[in-house]
């Protein structure tokens, strides 16, 4: 049971439907639980709705407007619900992992926190840039290089960013207890 109250949208004053909306638009009905509150991190956006709207914004940017391929997006965001056992974020992220094609041993790999089994040079690329930044919160110099040749200017700092705003995602998943979703099983049991 998630440690904050689950709102409900005619709960809500101005900025919070606004957030609401926001988090709709973008993620579609599909965050919007059979008893009407909102899933996963969207329900805590909702009681500091000033900062939720932004952080919102921030996600939908990173998600749909990146220059990062599906595949390589979802092995960052893999691999820092891995760091943090972020359970909610994992399950939800394993499925559009395997979607836009990591193998399941990829997958595995990375929620032991093991070194995956990647056949090619842009995901180990992108794992080993991933991995340092939320191991450590810096990128080795070869690590800069490889990414940067890889993905440009452009491309590393949504990757950087992805990989903040996800760790933001994970604390607060982790910190309110967010449940997982019906069926979901969680990878890394108490």
């Amino acid at each position: 049971m998630s440690q904050l109250p689950l709102l409900k949208h005619d709960e809500l004053d101005e900025e919070g439907v606004a957030t609401w909306d926001a988090v709709v638009s973008t993620r579609g009905e599909r965050v919007i639980s059979p008893e009407g509150t909102l899933t996963g991190p969207f329900n805590a956006l909702l009681h500091a709705p000033g900062v939720g709207l932004r952080v919102s914004d921030l996600g939908a940017a990173l998600r749909f407007h990146s220059s990062l391929e599906p595949h390589l997006l979802e092995l960052a965001v893999l691999t820092v619900a891995a760091r943090w056992q972020a359970e909610y974020e994992w399950a939800a992220h394993a499925k559009l992992a395997a979607s836009a094609g990591l193998s399941e041993e990829v997958i595995n790999a990375l929620a032991d926190r093991k070194e995956p089994p990647l056949e090619h040079d842009d995901q180990r690329t992108v794992y080993a840039a991933a991995r340092q930044i939320v191991d450590t919160g810096h990128l080795e110099p070869a690590t800069w290089t490889a990414a940067n040749d890889l993905l440009g200017n452009r491309g590393l700092v949504e990757l950087v960013f992805l990989c903040g705003y996800y760790s933001l995602v994970s604390f607060g998943l982790n910190a309110f207890d967010v449940p997982l979703l019906a069926g979901d099983s969680p990878r890394w049991p108490a």
